[in-house]
């Protein structure tokens, strides 16, 4: 992975406490996002393991940028965060400018 590609990498988040459970981002980008028993969604990683702290990310996949970019824009909770790894600025979401 060249230079820029690191610089570049985002990552994503979900803050459950807005989360709505309607899964549009499961259905966007079901690789990065899942419904869990709670009914809330989660991100989750190449493990397919649910990350399940609040505030953990995952990275987002190149492939996957505007599904998830798109499951940000679309989420009635306002929820979902993509941010830039290397300064932590949000490009996606609610905070996003």
């Amino acid at each position: 992975m060249g230079e820029e590609a690191v610089e570049d990498a985002l990552e994503v988040w979900i803050d459950q406490d807005l989360c709505t459970g309607d899964g549009i981002c499961a259905q966007y980008a079901p690789e990065v996002f899942e419904l869990d028993i709670d009914g809330l969604a989660y991100v989750k990683g190449t493990d397919d393991e649910l990350r399940r702290q609040p505030g953990e990310t995952v990275p987002v996949p190149l492939p996957l940028l505007q599904d998830v970019a798109d499951s940000a824009k679309e989420c009635p909770g306002d929820c979902i965060h993509v941010r830039r790894a290397r300064d932590m600025v949000e490009v996606y979401g609610p905070a996003a400018e």
